[in-house]
């Protein structure tokens, strides 16, 4: 198996690892952060520079171990991480993801620009480093026996042969990882002096699978290294490997009980351990004597050359018995999004399928059918939503980018802002949170820039010095609410005004609302920007942004107070793959309407079907319930006999607001598979994609806050 398939899960937990350091400065930069904190970061650097190690990417591991020294004072209380530490640290983070990015690219030999940024930042980084730490030169770190030695564990380093006991598992090569890759990073730690390759688990010539691994290996590793330097080179592989780390000098009980657990005959492995150099002969009889007393759970033993206070080793299982695993492990599986995406593919062409079976069931009127067809149609839903769930990630992850981005674009606007976060266990479809990040980020960006004030004006104004910027999450209405919200400037009602009317958007005549007047921010190229800057103000992005969000399914609206602040406020559908739905009928067409937006369907009385009376709203309950008509909204023909029923009423829900739709006739619900729309339909406004039916028949899915603000558009004009 080739080792280099296990780099692209490398690349992702060493990323993975970089965010969990930045996250980690942040905090103590803030104040926030405590020791167990600079222990998170410090084991973030040490297991990116120990799995780098294994792989050989020698330029990553010389840099990180310079890192880690530093960290590794900081543990110690020998530093402490005030605003420059913290600055050259973030900095040195972002140097590792440039090398880890090389290494993704498979860029080979030496650019100039990343090595005269790494050389300065080694010249920083010295000079929080003791005279026993300085860094290590990157030219010197690709030599395979100058290799870096870490010095930070909980184990001070000791001198001497450090004997390593590995037995790896039989689906090592299948997981992609090389067991000689491993030890060769060992001998980076220090010389190993004797090695015995057991092959006493290798099966007949005929039964050998080449893709199995039956090796096990004892090494004697003489190092200066710590317990946790040597035990951190196997982080990649722990879950693949049985490993017992003994530290020079250790009690010849320890060995014993190690012979024990490994193998039930310890007098033959023992010899193992007298060829390599670890025992002597005479050290191995002393070893495996019987004890003079029986052991229990915990047995304080004390050696001729233990320390003066007593050791607690654990007592060995039963012969032939295997280590058990930690119970408290999380079980997981990486996958690749490519292949998920394929998953939910073929269970949408399993909905359809179920729905084309059901409805031949239905004409058919068999009633055994009827029943089949009815408990597949419940196991493919529970499919579906288990399908679904694996791509739903929590949006935190991305609202935590946010953090180093309001921290430095504030240090460069020279304002004082901190973002606030709720929400960030709010799930959403993976896809939609990626290709969310980019329009949040010209929000986040642009609420700094445009929205907070200065800290001079903020507190002639009676506000805090520092500015506030929040993001908030969740669940509403059956999709995701997203609000990123500032306590600045607000918008400028009359400037946005006095802009559209000199751009040709608006006239002077025109008499509209708030909301109206801000939804103009949204158009092409618009701003009310008195100075440019490298953050906003060239009237490029809104209108991107306002698309982007449209493209998800998704909408976005404004509210605002001039002085106050600003909240934008985007709605999102949970998932663009697999949703409920409503399937109603207008004329000849079939549409479907988001069945998590509809809240009843009622008939539509008769005196609102005449045509001469037809108003736009009517009284419910009470309360005033605008509606409109499907067929008039789109531009519909009437049905084959000429005649329109109007005779249904949905009620639906969006964005707080409640309208009806009416329709002619009422279908039920339907597991919908959303399909993209063509080119053609691309600019159609009010519908988000089309299924496919049972019959065959396509139908479209309806976007109905777009579809509301259309007929309000129109009546408005």
């Amino acid at each position: 198996m080739d080792i280099d398939q296990a780099i692209p899960t490398f690349l992702l937990e060493a990323r993975e690892l970089l965010e969990q350091m930045e996250d980690g400065l942040l905090q103590i930069e803030n104040g926030e952060g405590d020791g167990e904190t600079v222990n998170a970061i410090f084991r973030a650097a040490h297991t990116i520079k120990g799995s780098a190690g294994i792989f050989g990417f020698d330029e990553v591991v010389g840099f990180t171990h310079t890192v880690e020294n530093v960290l590794d004072r900081v543990r110690g209380n020998e530093l402490a991480i005030d605003r420059p530490l913290a600055e050259l640290l973030l900095a040195s983070g972002d140097h590792i993801g440039t090398l880890l990015q090389r290494v993704a690219d498979k860029a080979h030999g030496h650019d100039p620009v990343v090595n005269a940024i790494g050389h300065d930042l080694l010249g920083q980084l010295a000079r929080f480093t003791t005279a026993s730490t300085l860094p290590v030169p990157v030219a010197a770190a690709a030599a395979p026996a100058a290799a870096p030695t870490a010095s930070g564990s909980d184990d001070s380093a000791v001198t001497g042969n450090w004997h390593v006991s590995l037995r790896f598992s039989h689906e090592v090569l299948q997981h992609g990882m090389d067991p000689l890759s491993f030890i060769r990073y060992l001998g980076s730690l220090g010389d190993i002096e004797g090695i015995v390759t057991l092959q006493d688990a290798l099966p007949a010539l005929g039964e050998l699978d080449p893709e199995t691994c039956y090796l096990g290996f004892e090494l004697s590793l003489k190092s200066e290294a710590s317990h946790a330097d040597i035990d951190g080179a196997f982080d990649f592989v722990r879950d693949d490997a049985t490993i017992h780390i003994l530290p020079p000098h250790s009690p010849l009980r320890a060995y014993a009980d190690m012979l024990t657990a490994l193998s039930p005959e310890p007098a033959s492995l023992g010899e193992v351990l007298v060829r390599c150099g670890t025992l002597e002969a005479a050290e191995l009889e002393r070893a495996l004597a019987p004890a003079p007393v029986a052991t229990t759970a915990l047995v304080p033993v004390i050696a001729d050359d233990a320390p003066a206070l007593p050791t607690l080793i654990d007592a060995p299982p039963a012969a032939g018995s295997k280590p058990a695993r930690d119970s408290g492990r999380a079980k997981t599986l990486r996958v690749d999004a490519d292949k998920l995406d394929q998953l939910i593919n073929l269970v949408g062409e399993l909905v359809i399928a179920g729905a084309g079976a059901n409805m031949i069931a239905g004409q058919l009127k068999a009633r055994r059918m009827l029943e089949a067809t009815a408990t597949m149609a419940r196991l493919i839903e529970e499919v579906r939503d288990s399908t679904l769930n694996l791509r739903m990630v929590q949006i935190g992850e991305t609202f935590n980018r946010f953090q180093r981005v309001v921290r430095d674009v504030a240090r460069d606007l020279g304002k004082d802002i901190r973002l606030v976060i709720n929400g960030a266990e709010t799930e959403l479809d993976k896809t939609m949170v990626e290709k969310i990040g980019d329009p949040l980020m010209h929000l986040v960006r642009n609420a700094m820039d445009h929205g907070i004030e200065a800290a001079e004006l903020r507190v002639a104004r009676g506000k805090p010095a520092q500015g506030t910027i929040r993001l908030d999450a969740r669940h509403d209405s059956g999709g995701v609410l997203i609000e990123v919200s500032d306590d600045g400037n607000g918008l400028n009602r009359e400037r946005i005004l006095k802009k559209a009317v000199e751009k040709g958007l608006v006239s002077p005549q025109q008499n509209l609302a708030d909301e109206d007047v801000y939804k103009l921010i949204f158009a092409p190229g618009f701003s009310t920007a008195e100075q440019l800057s490298n953050i906003s103000g060239r009237g490029v992005g809104m209108d991107v942004v306002k698309k982007n969000i449209e493209a998800l399914h998704g909408s976005i609206e404004i509210d605002s107070i001039e002085g106050q602040g600003s909240t934008m406020r985007i709605r999102l559908p949970l998932t663009l793959a697999i949703i409920d739905g409503f399937l109603v009928g207008v004329g000849d067409a079939s549409f479907v309407i988001p069945l998590d937006q509809v809240v009843e369907c009622i008939e539509l009385p008769a005196g609102e079907r005449q045509s001469g009376q037809r108003r736009d709203y009517l009284n419910q309950r009470g309360q005033i319930l605008p509606y409109a008509r499907l067929r008039d909204a789109l531009d519909l023909p009437a049905g084959k006999d000429g005649r329109n029923t109007d005779r249904n009423l949905v009620v639906v829900q969006y964005g707080g607001k409640r309208a009806g739709l009416v329709v002619d006739s009422l279908h039920g619900e339907i597991q919908t598979v959303i399909k993209p729309l063509g080119r053609v339909f691309s600019r159609v406004q009010g519908i988000s994609g089309s299924t496919i039916l049972g019959s065959g028949a396509v139908a479209l899915i309806l976007d109905v806050p777009r579809l509301m603000q259309q007929v309000t558009d129109r009546a408005a004009a």
